[in-house]
């Protein structure tokens, strides 16, 4: 069974926290942090992939840099790996994925990237657990409309959003 404890929830959501505490902080971006988290066989979920902003080179956000990441796993490496996992290659695993991340996914990137939320329905993850949502910082964020419309099941958690602004703001 996948994670669905509230304890379970704020277990994941406090290790996406330690990977958006990893993001160089920036006046005009937020710090976000996103584990994904995947129970296709077992009642141990497993960590697929985490990430966090500016990771990877271009001006990234945490939930693409998570997702590209799982991607460029092989059903070798994920054998290896994760042997508990089974026979799964990287999209089907995705499709039974947990998105744990610090903030709202984004519903538009000002740089022109593509958005986060676009990613994660592209990605066909099952449910996506959000911190707190986007504050009006930069644009207006529809992210988790977005997933909804999509099908993808949105979860707002409670009991870590002031962290969650806090580490997100850092140096604005």
């Amino acid at each position: 069974m996948p994670a669905t404890t509230i304890e379970d929830h704020l277990h994941f959501m406090t290790l996406a926290l330690e990977e958006a505490k990893k993001a160089t902080p920036s006046p005009t971006a937020f710090c976000v942090g996103c584990v994904l988290v995947v129970s296709p066989q077992s009642d141990n979920p497993v960590i697929l992939s985490t990430g966090y902003s500016r990771e990877l080179p271009g001006n990234t956000h945490a939930e693409a840099n998570a997702l590209d990441k799982a991607k460029l796993l092989t059903s070798k490496d994920l054998k290896n790996l994760y042997p508990v996992l089974g026979d799964f290659d990287v999209h089907s695993l995705l499709a039974r994925t947990d998105v744990y991340t610090t903030l709202e996914p984004c519903s538009i990137r000002t740089s022109g990237l593509s958005p986060c939320a676009d990613a994660l329905i592209e990605a066909k993850v099952r449910r996506c657990i959000i911190g707190v949502s986007e504050p009006p910082d930069f644009v207006e964020c529809e992210g988790a409309e977005r997933l909804k419309e999509a099908g993808i099941d949105v979860i707002w958690l409670a009991g870590l959003e002031d962290e969650c602004l806090k580490v997100a703001r850092r140096e604005h």
